[in-house]
């Protein structure tokens, strides 16, 4: 008796896969516009920077999956740890009074390599529910302190906490138009740190101190004794990749601390080698924060895992007798994905990928700025394997072309067509390669987005 296959990858053809998407809703998507069949894209293979559709095109994976491969696709040594893992124990939760070898060991090596005091570690499945579970935790510490009051959470303008009702919450108001949250008068946001929108003629030091005084001014009109958190990502994603002033985090740890407020640094992107370090918190910009969330990068995304890292003067609070921690999620510390999450670290330090993408990153970095003496290229910015491009119709007055051009979505489909998968965003277009990019293939990215960007201005509006 012949066993059914499970490899549907290779036995489905793309009309099949597609008639069986019509079923599935796609993440953060014109649902309305993926009812055409050309709109969507069957992705059947990935091995080291490369993914494969389901017509054999092969294309360069410029969005690391997710923000997330940072190690490559078909790692065989997480692969194989995936799979003994299953093999020795499929599932056990860390719920209750149980806990089991892996995410034991996972939460010690986290902690060891994680900044200052930031010694204990809750398990998710995403980075939303790491920075939901950031804010139940501090609301639950407040609490704890007789501090009932102190709720609001400080995040800004453009940020990207993830899309559960509490982290969307957190998230730039634009990705929720439509959409309901868990605001409530919970969430204040803060000027974007977005230079080349909001500087002006303003210098960069200039722009730092109207930055801090937003904060404060924030802090004084809602009252310290009312704000439970500051909550940033050390460059912001999903909001265009911005990149604060020289000194801002720095400032801005100094000034909620000076008023007991709790620093959250989201490095669900930037964690695990994507600015040339495991944590760029501390060896980037110099701060040792509150709280660190991860997800991504974790495990490359050979499995879905996420981790609250939080310091010792929050746990001991929490831990305090009576102190119940009602909170936690059925696949907390699942063994399969804290065993991808125990190798993809050890791969990450024995090919020293982060040490290697302090030079392969400034590589890409300025491969990219390259492109800025194209006409409808406004600004290039970010840092390392994390990079934005932002098009303009007009370089002296900024000004961009209208919604209905989409300029982003326009080059990403002719990168696309050349190979090279990148993100749009509106006028913005994102990339966030996977960390194991060697010179000849930033080489190619430079080269097909060059290509694509002057195939795109050909067609726009004079």
């Amino acid at each position: 008796m012949n066993k059914p296959s499970t490899n549907l990858s290779t036995e489905l053809s793309t009309d099949d896969i597609l008639t069986k998407d019509t079923h599935l809703i796609q993440s953060f998507a014109n649902l309305d516009g993926l009812k055409q069949r050309d709109a969507r894209t069957a992705i059947v293979a990935a091995k080291g920077a490369y993914v494969t559709d389901s017509d054999g095109n092969q294309m360069i994976d410029g969005i690391g999956g997710l923000w997330c491969v940072n190690v490559g696709h078909g790692r065989q040594e997480i692969i194989d740890a995936i799979t003994q893992q299953l093999q020795t124990l499929d599932y056990y939760s860390t719920f209750y009074n149980f806990t089991h070898p892996t995410a034991a060991a996972l939460a010690e090596k986290l902690a060891s390599l994680a900044p200052g005091n930031l010694n204990h570690v809750h398990f998710a499945n995403s980075g939303s529910v790491a920075n939901d579970t950031a804010i139940r935790m501090l609301h639950h510490y407040n609490n704890r302190l007789g501090r009932p009051g102190k709720k609001k959470i400080l995040s800004r303008v453009g940020a990207y906490h993830g899309s559960t009702h509490l982290a969307m919450a957190m998230t730039t108001p634009a990705y929720s138009d439509g959409w309901d949250t868990a605001a409530d008068g919970l969430v204040h946001h803060l000027r974007a740190p977005y230079a080349y929108r909001e500087a002006g003629e303003m210098t960069e030091a200039e722009f730092l101190e109207a930055l801090a005084d937003d904060m404060t001014t924030a802090i004084h009109d809602i009252g310290a004794e009312n704000i439970a958190a500051f909550i940033a990502e050390p460059i912001m994603g999903a909001g265009g990749i911005l990149v604060a002033p020289d000194g801002y985090h720095q400032r801005m740890r100094q000034i909620t601390a000076d008023h007991d407020i709790k620093y959250i640094s989201d490095e669900v992107v930037t964690a695990f080698g994507r600015l040339g370090h495991m944590f760029a918190s501390k060896n980037v910009f110099a701060i040792e924060p509150d709280i660190i969330t991860t997800a991504k990068g974790l495990t490359s995304g050979y499995q879905p895992l996420s981790a609250t890292i939080i310091s010792d003067d929050i746990y001991e609070v929490i831990s305090q007798p009576g102190a119940m921690f009602l909170h936690g999620m059925t696949y907390s510390g699942h063994p399969a994905a804290a065993a991808a999450a125990l190798a993809n670290i050890a791969l990450l330090e024995r090919d020293e990928i982060p040490q290697r993408v302090r030079t392969t990153g400034k590589v890409f970095e300025n491969a990219l700025r390259g492109l800025g003496d194209l006409d409808i290229v406004g600004d290039v910015r970010g840092s390392h394997f994390m990079m934005g491009i932002e098009f303009v119709k007009d370089k002296a007055t900024r000004e961009t072309y209208c919604d209905t051009i989409n300029v982003g979505l326009q080059v990403a489909q002719a990168a696309q067509a050349r190979g090279l998968i990148a993100r749009p965003l509106g006028n913005i277009l994102i990339l966030s390669p996977t960390l194991i990019m060697d010179d000849d293939q930033i080489g190619q990215i430079a080269t097909i987005l060059r290509e694509s960007i002057l195939a795109v201005m050909d067609g726009l509006p004079k």
